[in-house]
Order: C-alpha cells, then sequence, then structure tokens
C-alpha cells in the first residue's frame, strides 16, 4: 500500500475481485492512531490518471461510514490472537509482505493454515500466553505437547510427531513469530536458538518406461476423447493438475508450437477455489507435443470448444478426483501392472522426466519444462538409476547365456 500523505485521511490501493481490479480506500483514524475497515470505492481500474480521482472522490463520500477496528497493543497481544492473523488475507502482516514481493499467498496456502490452527491449536494452552513473555521454554514444552497430539485422519491414527502436518505446523509458527519480531525488532525471538524441524522425505513415486507409454497410447485403449486428452497433457507435457484444469485454449500456441501456462486452479473442487497462476507464481513455457496436439484436436471434435480446453460436451469440469479414479482403469486397459508399484497422477510428470533424462536430454531443460525452482527438487524425479542398473544386470545376464551356449 502507498503511504499516507500528510493531512490524508484515506490512502488508496488496488484489489483483485472476481470481477476485476478495484480501487479500494484504507481510512486513518488521526485520533485512535489505527486504520479503519477498507472498503471499495466501486471504481474499477483501467490504468489511468483520471480513475484515480474518481476513485478519491468516491472514497471521501463513504469517509463518514467507516467503522474504525479496535487495536491491539503489542503488550496485550497473545499467541493466539497473532496466529489467527495468518489465517486469513485482511489484516496479515505477511500476505501484505508477500504481495510486495510480487509472490502473493494462494487460498490454498491460507486453508492450510486455518485449517492445521483451528484443529491442533486453537485450544492449546501455549496460544494464551502474551508474545511480550513467551520464552524459550514455554516453545519446547508446546512442541513436547504438540506431538503427542492425536492425528486421526490417516491411517487409524498415530501422534502427530514426526509427520509432515507436524512439521507444516511448526513452520507456520516459527513464520509468524518471525513476522512479530521484524515488527518488533527489541523482542526476543524464542524460536531464534531452536531448530527447525527436519523436512520429511516425500513420498516414493514409481514411474511407467517408455515401453509402457506406447501401450498406454495405443488405439483402442482410451476411448474417452477427455480421459486420452488428459492422459496425453500429464505424460507427454508433463502438467500438473491443477494446469489441466486451469489451461485454456488461448494458451495453445499451435505454430511453434508450445504451451504458455499461465493459469491453474487453486483450491479446484472447493467451494473457494479461485483461478490463478501456476505453483510458485511461476508462469512458463512447455512443449507442445503431437501426440496432445491430435488428442485435443480429438476432444474438440468430439465435444467443442469451451472456456477451458479440457471440458466435457456441456462445458463443465470434472471432480478434483477425476484423475485419481481414472488412473488406474487406463492403465489396467494398458496391461501395465501394478503390484508393488506406487504409481498415482504426480507420478506422470515423473515418468516424463526420467524418460526423458534416460534419451539423453540435458537436466536443466528438464527443470525449466516441470517449473523446479531448484535442481534438487528435480532430481527427485529422475528415476533412470533404477532402471539402468536393472537394464545393464539383464545385458549382463543375456551376455552369460550366450558365452554358456557358444561353450556348450
Amino acid at each position: 500500500m502507498r503511504p499516507l500523505r500528510p493531512r490524508r485521511s484515506f490512502s488508496l490501493y488496488k484489489k483483485e475481485t472476481k470481477s476485476g481490479l478495484v480501487w479500494y480506500a484504507r481510512f486513518w483514524d488521526e485520533f485512535s492512531k489505527r486504520y479503519g475497515t477498507s472498503r471499495s470505492t466501486g471504481i474499477p481500474v483501467e490504468g489511468k490518471r483520471e480513475r484515480r480521482y474518481e476513485a478519491e472522490q468516491a472514497a471521501k463520500a463513504i469517509l463518514p461510514s467507516i467503522h474504525f477496528a479496535p487495536r491491539i497493543s503489542a503488550v496485550e497481544m497473545t499467541v493466539g490472537m497473532w496466529l489467527g492473523k495468518f489465517t486469513a488475507f485482511e489484516d496479515n502482516p505477511r500476505a501484505a509482505r508477500l504481495i510486495g514481493e510480487g509472490a502473493p499467498y494462494s487460498p490454498a496456502t491460507i486453508e492450510i493454515y486455518r485449517g492445521h490452527y483451528n484443529r491442533y491449536l486453537k485450544d492449546d494452552p501455549f496460544m494464551a500466553l502474551k508474545m511480550a513473555d513467551v520464552g524459550e521454554g514455554d516453545v519446547l514444552v508446546f512442541q513436547g505437547r504438540l506431538g503427542y497430539k492425536e492425528k486421526l485422519e490417516h491411517r487409524g491414527g498415530g501422534k502427530l510427531a514426526g509427520t509432515r502436518t507436524y512439521e507444516i505446523i511448526l513452520r507456520f509458527i516459527r513464520m509468524a513469530f518471525h513476522e512479530y519480531w521484524l515488527e518488533h525488532p527489541g523482542w526476543s525471538d524464542p524460536f531464534s536458538r531452536l531448530k527447525a524441524p527436519r523436512s520429511k522425505k516425500a513420498h516414493q513415486r514409481d514411474v511407467i518406461a517408455e515401453v509402457e507409454f506406447n501401450k498406454l497410447f495405443a488405439p483402442g485403449i482410451i476411448t474417452d476423447p477427455l480421459d486420452r486428452a488428459v492422459c496425453a497433457a500429464m505424460y507427454w507435457a508433463g502438467l500438473r493438475r491443477s494446469e489441466i484444469w486451469g489451461l485454456k485454449p488461448e494458451d495453445l500456441d499451435w505454430n511453434i508450437p508450445k504451451i504458455n501456462l499461465i493459469h491453474a486452479w487453486k483450491n479446484y473442487g472447493r467451494k473457494i477455489k479461485v483461478l490463478g497462476d501456476p505453483k510458485w507464481h511461476k508462469t512458463r513455457e512447455v512443449p507442445f507435443p503431437a501426440q496432445l496436439q491430435k488428442a485435443i484436436k480429438d476432444l474438440w471434435t468430439a465435444y467443442g470448444t469451451h472456456e477451458f480446453v479440457f471440458t466435457r460436451a456441456d462445458g463443465t469440469q470434472p471432480s478434483a478426483n477425476y484423475i485419481s479414479r481414472h488412473l488406474p482403469k487406463w492403465l489396467e486397459a494398458a496391461g501395465i501392472k501394478l503390484e508393488g508399484r506406487k504409481i498415482v497422477p504426480h507420478s506422470a510428470r515423473h515418468s516424463l522426466a526420467s524418460a526423458l533424462e534416460n534419451d539423453g536430454v540435458p537436466i536443466r531443460y528438464i527443470q525449466d519444462l516441470l517449473g523446479h525452482s531448484d535442481y534438487a527438487t528435480t532430481k527427485g524425479y529422475l528415476h533412470t538409476v533404477d532402471g539402468a542398473i536393472k537394464k545393464i544386470s539383464q545385458t549382463l545376464g543375456e551376455e552369460e547365456k550366450e558365452d554358456g551356449l557358444k561353450q556348450g
């Protein structure tokens, strides 16, 4: 937000709404030294100076009706009050900071924080402590108590300690305490001398080999046009599920050919789903393989062209678990055995990365294709080492058989 000018009772900023960009006004109560709740001026933003003037006039008109929220002093701020600020976009200290850095929170992130706070933190005694009084001992006691909380939603229960959820909660609290320190530099952060929780190893996923690729896309295996196009987007272009359902016809460049990935669904399948940018806010360009081109053309011939690429004939899109439900059927139809293998929708990206590396494609190119910021992440997607060892073993075995036959 722009800083308030002297003798001005409000400041203007832009905010994205369902109807587009709108000017908003934030009001300042000089007597109470606090901000009032933000109200829309109702003026759409078109990048013209006269729009700012209209927004200012509208802001002045609604100034008398503004309600000023009570301000909680730093001395009275409890841990629960402070963490509660991070479970919504409004009045969120970190959200404002990230917007300034060009990497705003997604609705999915806020929902995760809110869910964990309401389930595991809200009623904990640690939340009643005042931020100014929290010490390292309080934090250690809380961490121990948190670790022994029951985790009932997965695999029949168990303790929270050592799980991915435990790691997310602790990182969330450490982040919030760091934000408090940024606002109160003289305050001593009790987490400063405590190590952050170790990241749990990602679940290992198995891949399908190039031979199995050919089986999967052989004629007559996947007969439904939508199924075939979605499967091709997963295995030939390495698109995430959120990117598949967010892809629009104008994002396809048939001349080069390439796919401009600029849209992805956040919280797809839920009431608060929002069409935003891809994961980590990284728009990127990926190849548009001939197999995927043909699959999309067949889909449009059968079901028509709509707002999004992958839709049914009536223009609607499937539910969030559509791919998870259909993938086993596609693999079974292709005769791909799943016994002892962990193949999930995200395995498609692992399969493509491994196939490209096996064909000699530089890892840097694979990293850009998958949209990874870190080389270490891409390295976790490459499974060709195991495959190469098996191939070498088979080759050596065949050579030994041949030598045996010659000697015989």
